[in-house]
């Protein structure tokens, strides 16, 4: 693993068996575990702590573990050859490594680079086989969660390939309203660097803050730095359908 668990105060609040319950049940597929079960599994996790810059794990390495990120930000590369793609940014909450479990050689598929200080839960990715294993009802959650995952890429890959810079941007602001959500405007915070976020759409930070600003002077955004408040989504959704 890139580092070993740490001795600060936040860290020994973390390992409290609520803390860290509930970030295990942010994962949809262990979230029907029973405490007990949770905390076997816990048993034999690490906190890590990792500096910028750092990577996580390696493209082909065996996966060893999954890790849910506990505070900072992770970015996730592909590489093909000498090239190398950004697909995403991970934050708090999100899990890492995922996809190794349905690898036929057991390796990670991806690349993972802190962008920042990072603190991560590392779980033995073999416990989570066995879970996988003997619960019915999480493999079907986590199956159910890998066809979302390819859902999106494949959306990602269209607008890729397909659509103009102007629209990847609009569909990620989109993607980021929570489900269901009602109240306007709506809040994205911009939490990873501008230039790992313009690598993960494709295109120059010149651009990305060209676009944002066209977006702002056209009153469908408002931007404060890191704060970027959703005014008129209608008029966002617009900038898609004219794309299609």
């Amino acid at each position: 693993m890139a580092s070993v668990p740490g001795s600060d105060a936040a860290t020994r609040l973390l390992l409290r068996p609520r803390q860290l319950r509930d970030l295990v049940r942010g994962i949809s597929w262990l979230r029907s575990l029973a405490d007990d079960e949770i905390d076997d599994l816990l048993a034999g996790s690490e906190v890590c702590h990792l500096k910028a810059r750092e990577w996580v794990f390696r493209q082909e390495a065996p996966a060893h573990w999954l890790y849910v990120v506990i505070s900072g930000n992770v970015r996730l590369t592909r590489s093909a050859g000498d090239r190398l793609a950004t697909i995403r940014c991970v934050e708090r909450g999100g899990l890492l490594g995922q996809l190794s479990m349905v690898a036929s050689d057991g390796v990670y598929l991806y690349s993972a680079e802190a962008l920042r200080k990072t603190r991560l839960l590392a779980i033995p990715a073999a416990h989570c086989r066995v879970i996988l294993d003997s619960h019915p009802a999480c493999r079907a959650d986590f199956m159910s969660g890998l066809a979302l995952e390819l859902t999106e890429r494949l959306e990602d890959l269209a607008l890729l390939t397909q659509a103009d810079a102007m629209a990847r941007l609009v569909n990620y602001l989109l993607r980021q309203l929570p489900p269901g959500h009602r109240k306007s405007p709506q809040v994205v915070r911009l939490t990873i660097p501008k230039r790992w976020l313009a690598a993960q759409l494709a295109m120059t930070p010149e651009t990305l803050s060209r676009l944002l600003g066209k977006l702002r002077d056209r009153g469908a955004i408002d931007i404060d730095h890191q704060r970027l408040e959703i005014i008129d989504e209608k008029m966002l959704q617009d900038v898609l359908l004219a794309n299609e």
